[in-house]
């Protein structure tokens, strides 16, 4: 068995693993979201008796208690949308779990692509503190449902983010010894135009040496220090864009000032 068959033995286990605690993790995620809707009603009942007794109080006193409850719904208002947001994305990890290996399903890809960068931004911050990033998402409105293969295009996107994130973080530290005033910056693009969907990570990292470009898909080609990188991850997204989904990868970077890695692939969308 070679090294890529073992890596993607350990993804397909982890893809498993992932679904299993996805699932397992659901039903917390929904008590937390519904216990801070009924705080919420129970906060706005509390400000209805406040405002009735409000002549009874000192006005200070009132104003405090109305400054607190205020406070409390915006924070239960936080509670639920970033509950809501971790469902999205654990019912996005149930969906791709269910579909069959290589099977194309009908998928919204700016939700897909706007889950994956994030995924890979939190996964790096989970792990490095200090990293941090500014992320721009350029997804054209209206984009009809496409049929893709959702669990390998969205491992390709974590890839290829996961790099863009690395490079960004690489030249911060860099550019702090210098101390100059760069902002890492990542920008995610998804369009579909005339039956092709155009999928582009940016990042003004640390760019690929030439050398590097000309070899980035072989396999265990990697930049990043022993124990940080397989060099699988590029081989294996190119095997699922111009492989599975007989597209192609564009890629355009220049060392010290960032790179852009671009999926064009042909593709339908549901009928």
């Amino acid at each position: 068995m070679t090294e890529s068959d073992k890596q993607q033995q350990k993804l397909a286990a982890l893809g498993m693993l992932s679904a299993g605690i996805a699932h397992e993790i659901q039903n917390p995620l929904n008590f937390v979201i519904n216990f801070s809707k009924m705080s919420d009603k129970l906060l706005q009942d509390l400000k209805d008796i406040i405002l009735e007794v409000a002549d009874d109080l000192n006005p200070d006193d009132a104003a405090e208690i109305q400054d607190i409850a205020d406070d409390l719904s915006v924070n239960m208002q936080k509670i639920r949308e970033h509950g809501e947001r971790a469902i999205s994305i654990i019912q996005g990890i149930l969906l791709i779990s269910r579909g069959n290996e290589g099977e194309h399903l009908p998928t919204d890809i700016p939700h897909l692509v706007h889950e994956y960068v994030w995924l890979s931004y939190h996964a790096k911050r989970a792990n490095d503190k200090s990293f941090n990033v500014s992320i721009i998402e350029d997804f054209q409105e209206n984009m009809p449902r496409l049929m893709v293969i959702p669990q390998d295009l969205s491992r390709a996107i974590l890839n290829v983010m996961n790099n863009a994130a690395y490079a960004v973080n690489e030249r911060r530290i860099m550019e702090a010894e210098k101390k100059s005033d760069y902002q890492p910056t990542i920008k995610a693009h998804a369009s579909y135009n005339d039956g092709k969907l155009t999928i582009s990570i940016s990042d003004n990292g640390t760019g690929i040496p030439e050398e590097v470009q000309a070899k980035l898909f072989h396999e265990n080609i990697t930049t990043k220090p022993v124990g940080q990188g397989t060099g699988l991850g590029m081989q294996i997204t190119h095997d699922i864009i111009v492989n599975a989904h007989k597209g192609e990868i564009q890629v355009n970077s220049k060392e010290g000032e960032g790179t852009t890695i671009t999926f064009i692939i042909p593709v339908e969308s549901e009928k």
